[in-house]
């Protein structure tokens, strides 16, 4: 990842919306969801849903597929993961108490 896919990542998630809908795609995990099941969980209109979905895909953190009629939508966990990466290791110079944040049991 580089500076300008990471920024463009992050504009992109900094929508509250945006910011739920990457929560809850994380959840659904591989099987994704479609984009009605999205805008119902996060109370947005499906077009408003559309157009963030859009913006995120457009970031690179979310992909699509398509069967017959119905769009899957699914994170790409590795853009995630790479996005992690990048603040970890390229702007925090893997400083040890960043670090130690991101273990499970919250070392921070």
């Amino acid at each position: 990842m580089n500076e300008t896919d990471a920024l463009a990542a992050f504009a992109s998630i900094s929508s509250a919306t945006r910011l739920r809908i990457l929560k809850l795609l994380v959840e659904a995990g591989t099987n994704g969801l479609s984009a009605g099941e999205i805008a119902a969980a996060v109370g947005a209109t499906p077009s408003r849903t559309s157009f963030h979905l859009s913006n995120m895909s457009e970031a690179g953190l979310v992909a699509s597929s398509r069967m017959a009629r119905q769009i899957t939508y699914r994170l790409d966990f590795a853009v995630v993961g790479a996005l992690m990466r990048y603040i970890l290791e390229d702007c925090c110079k893997n400083n040890p108490t960043v670090r130690a944040c991101c273990v499970s049991d919250g070392g921070c």
